[in-house]
């Protein structure tokens, strides 16, 4: 198993800036490739071969704007001050289940769960000195469309603590990324229909205790500058694996052996429990492997470095050009003074963690290496809601057409178009319609849950 901070990279990155290890969050070193006496690695089928196809083409599930996962509102509404400047509500801090992560109500009060720094009480990627706890709040429609959200928070933050208010907004095409709703409002660039917020705790200081009395929210209009199309995001970064089985993750999600998810240092892009709200397609270097999976834990490294946006939007490090990691920068270029922004000594420059199943099935790596990341919600387009995987993806509409790697189970996968092929019998559907992603690759539409964002065309 391995923490965020990895062993060197071998072979991959000879001639880089060496960097020592010091100070008090030393890691753990870890090995990259499976080992062959593992039971639970026995147990599962090669991937390769024993992957069962999954794809489904939309004809028994209606098509929807965004996949609805959230449970009825514990918000507590005030539609009245909608006609006076913005609509109101406040969040109903009551721990409500899987979806909150470490946090307990206590007195009407919001607070950690746990604050010692413990491989389940902080993200698995992460391998900091820190316990963190997160409420999600399910998702509330409004009165109107609204593009700037304000959150007005009363909480009691002791030294070492912090508590942030995040929210994001639904559109047609998908959820936008989550932003920090606290002093300043969170924008957006054109309106949203809905409403998600998040309420996030740390603390560095297992006696130190942060309280959250309320949180408000007040959502309105502000005038912003029509955004100019832009296409998918996609940069070149250096994965490590994650391990950490029976650890949990950022978003609540306890890891298993042969596991299929990415971690990224960003809170920003991290999906709720079982979605593939932010899915990234990961692919070998040359090509030759892919699997698009969901974003279920924060790091390596860092918390707040969401290196794939610009300048403008990144949350720090706003001086390193898009698309390279803090960490990266810090281990090749001694950015930052060769630190995270933990003040650990960076030992490899990670922009990406990925699960075993991803690292050894998905793309059949067998140590830490460059790879291609595609962010699949930065761009636009009807997506298919992977509902049963892994599901293999193939050269062709057809089982017996070559494998070229998985796409894992919640992933939300940007569907082409669709063609004719082999008939498959999967858990959605019996059908002969094929998926076609991108890089002329198809999945059967048999184990594909739904589909929104738009509407899927033949070739």
């Amino acid at each position: 198993m391995a923490f965020c901070p990895r062993r060197p990279p071998s072979s991959l990155l000879v001639g880089l800036l060496a960097v020592t290890l010091t100070g008090a969050f030393t890691p753990t070193t870890a090995a990259a490739a499976p080992r062959a006496s593992s039971g639970a690695d026995r147990s599962r089928p090669a991937p390769d071969r024993a992957v069962p196809d999954r794809a489904v083409l939309d004809r028994s599930v209606p098509d929807r704007a965004v996949p609805d996962r959230a449970v009825p509102d514990r918000a507590v509404p005030d539609r009245s001050a909608a006609a006076a400047g913005g609509e109101r509500w406040s969040i109903d801090l009551a721990v409500g289940g899987g979806d909150d992560v470490n946090v307990r109500s206590d007195t009407g009060l919001l607070r950690l769960a746990d604050t010692r720094p413990t491989r389940r009480t902080r993200p698995a990627a992460l391998a900091a000195s820190v316990a963190e706890g997160a409420l999600l709040a399910p998702a509330r429609t409004l009165a109107g469309p609204a593009n700037r959200i304000h959150a007005d928070l009363t909480a009691e933050t002791p030294a070492g603590t912090t508590v942030q208010v995040q929210v994001r907004g639904a559109r047609s095409t998908g959820w936008t990324e989550w932003r920090e709703a606290g002093g300043a409002p969170a924008v957006f660039d054109r309106p949203v229909s809905r409403i998600q917020t998040r309420v996030l705790l740390t603390t560095r200081d297992p006696k130190a205790v942060a309280s959250v009395r309320a949180v408000r929210l007040t959502a309105d209009t502000a005038t912003v500058a029509a955004p100019a199309p832009v296409a998918v995001r996609s940069y070149r970064v250096f994965a490590t694996r994650e391990g950490e089985v029976g650890g949990v993750t950022a978003n609540g999600h306890t890891i298993r052996p042969r596991d299929h998810f990415v971690a990224l240092p960003s809170r920003r892009g991290l999906a709720p429990l079982d979605s593939g709200d932010y899915t990234v397609r990961v692919c070998t270097t040359s090509g030759s492997r892919c699997e698009y999976a969901p974003v279920w834990d924060v790091g390596p490294w860092n918390t707040r470095d969401d290196y794939w946006n610009p300048a403008a939007v990144r949350e720090n490090w706003k001086n390193l050009p898009q698309g390279r990691p803090e960490a990266q920068a810090a281990y090749q270029d001694g950015y930052n003074g060769g630190k995270d922004q933990f003040g650990r000594t960076v030992l490899n420059p990670a922009g990406i963690d990925l699960a075993d199943g991803t690292f050894w099935d998905g793309l059949l790596l067998t140590d830490n290496a460059w790879v291609d990341v595609t962010y699949l919600w930065t761009g636009s387009g009807p997506r298919g809601v992977v509902g049963s995987g892994p599901l293999n993806i193939r050269t062709g509409p057809g089982t017996s057409y070559a494998t070229r790697g998985l796409a894992a189970t919640h992933a939300d996968v940007p569907i082409q178009c669709y063609v004719k092929g082999q008939t498959v019998a999967g858990t959605y559907r019996t059908t002969n319609r094929w998926n076609r992603l991108a890089g002329g690759q198809y999945v059967s539409h048999a184990y594909v849950s739904a589909v929104y964002g738009g509407t899927v065309s033949p070739c």
